[in-house]
């Protein structure tokens, strides 16, 4: 049984928006708790009596074989869906920030292979690319699929204290976490607020792991994501996951268009909650070491 996504849109700031994607509901993973309501249509129940001695065997062969199409037509549909296939995953992990995930590298059944690229290795986060003017959040590490539109980037920022103003992170929401990333998460010298209107928040939800607080969060980011199309109605749709440690928050990010969402989404999605902060070794560099240090 394939359960569609609800067609009803999402208006922000007088933008329409493209549906949001229902998420399983496990350990880790982000839960859309505004679920609108859908319709379930019962499947039929076949049964087969004994015929009596006289009756004909062509006639039942032919009902289980119409039977058997009938059933194979509700299958191939789910089927043939990349969401439902069990992708072959690659572990990274960055020692120099201390921080692992999970990336899919191939679909077996589908002959299907993902075509990544390291676009940026990573770095230390005194020497990572700024994402705003003011230096605060930074890429430490991305890769990008250039022919799936797809990319997968971590960032280290200082939280936003005006949003996030409590020093103990248990209480910290997921929303007002993303909202902290958020604003720091622009290349043009405009102000937090107007940053933040650049994304439209979708859903939030936070989980404990290992007795530390990740929060996760799927945003829509409103500029065009791509020159291939000029429809207003595309956007790049993302998935991230942040952590806190040592006073800054560590965020995965992962993304692709809109209109790749449907199929896409759930692969990303087992990335997302692959995101873990793990033991520091001796590489391991503190964002706030040498801040000077530009190589």
């Amino acid at each position: 049984m394939v359960l569609h996504s609800p067609c009803y849109p999402l208006a922000t700031n007088g933008v329409l928006l493209p549906n949001r994607l229902f998420f399983r509901n496990y350990r880790g993973v982000i839960l859309n708790r505004k679920r609108c309501g859908f319709s379930e249509e019962k499947g039929r129940e076949f049964s087969c009596c004994a015929l009596n001695p006289g009756a004909q065997d062509g006639i039942f062969r032919r009902n289980l074989v119409l039977m058997g199409l009938a059933s194979l037509s509700i299958t191939l549909p789910f089927s043939e869906t990349l969401a439902e296939v069990e992708p072959k995953m690659a572990s990274f992990i960055d020692e120099i920030n201390a921080y692992s995930y999970l990336y899919p590298l191939e679909l077996p059944t589908k002959n299907f292979v993902f075509k990544w690229v390291e676009s940026r290795k990573p770095e230390r986060y005194s020497s990572a690319a700024p994402l705003s003017p003011d230096a605060r959040l930074r890429i430490v590490s991305e890769r990008v699929d250039f022919t799936d539109n797809l990319i997968i980037s971590v960032t280290i920022g200082p939280p936003n204290s005006k949003l996030l103003k409590a020093k103990d992170k248990s209480t910290w929401t997921a929303k007002y976490v993303a909202e902290s990333v958020l604003s720091d998460k622009s290349a043009l010298r405009v102000t937090p607020s107007q940053r933040l209107s650049e994304s439209a928040v979708l859903d939030t939800h936070s989980s404990e792991i290992d007795g530390e607080p990740y929060w996760y969060y799927e945003y829509l980011v409103r500029k065009s994501p791509t020159k291939i199309s000029a429809e207003s109605n595309i956007y790049r749709h993302y998935l991230a996951t942040t952590a806190e440690r040592d006073g800054y928050l560590y965020t995965l990010n992962v993304s692709t268009l809109s209109t790749q969402w449907e199929k896409m989404g759930p692969l990303l999605e087992k990335t997302v909650n692959s995101f873990r902060l793990v033991s520091p070794t001796e590489n391991y560099v503190p964002p706030y070491k040498d801040p000077w240090r530009f190589w």
